[in-house]
């Protein structure tokens, strides 16, 4: 193989590469506007009790320590599906299988925020879980920003 060869070989691995950090950034993992709009109500709008106060704590505690470990792991699996990219220069059987694997994290990714949603709503009185669900439902349903 000539050095020209290689080059180009290099070039177009780096260019998968980059491509799919790109769309892994871009279009897979996108910024969570639910999770950014409840967080907001729930410590802007709503005036919770120093009991709510205590229980939604513990709860985002919890949920962040989770989320920082599905995170790390959709990571892990965008930098094995760069490799894959990398090394079958096309849509192949590893690259099927690190899309796979990337789609189950942050499938659990988003029912793990759905139950953290729940329990934080479980917290809440009804006139305040009233203005939650509203919340709730805007933020899934209003177009991207």
């Amino acid at each position: 193989m000539t050095v020209r060869r290689y080059l180009l070989v290099a070039l177009v691995a780096f260019a998968a590469s980059l491509a799919a950090v790109l769309v892994a950034r871009v279009w897979i993992a996108p910024e969570p506007q639910v999770e950014s709009e409840v967080h907001a109500l729930l410590h802007q709008r709503l005036t919770l009790d120093a009991v709510q106060e205590q229980r939604i704590h513990a709860l985002e505690a919890a949920f962040a320590t989770r989320r920082a470990a599905l995170e790390a792991a959709m990571r892990a699996d965008n930098q094995r599906l760069a490799a894959a990219i990398a090394a079958e220069h096309g849509y192949g059987p590893k690259v099927a299988q690190a899309v796979d694997r990337s789609h189950h994290v942050m499938g659990q990714l988003q029912k793990d925020t759905l139950q953290h949603i729940f329990a934080m709503r479980a917290v809440l009185r009804p006139d305040q879980a009233a203005q939650f669900d509203a919340a709730v439902v805007r933020a899934l349903t209003q177009p991207a920003r």
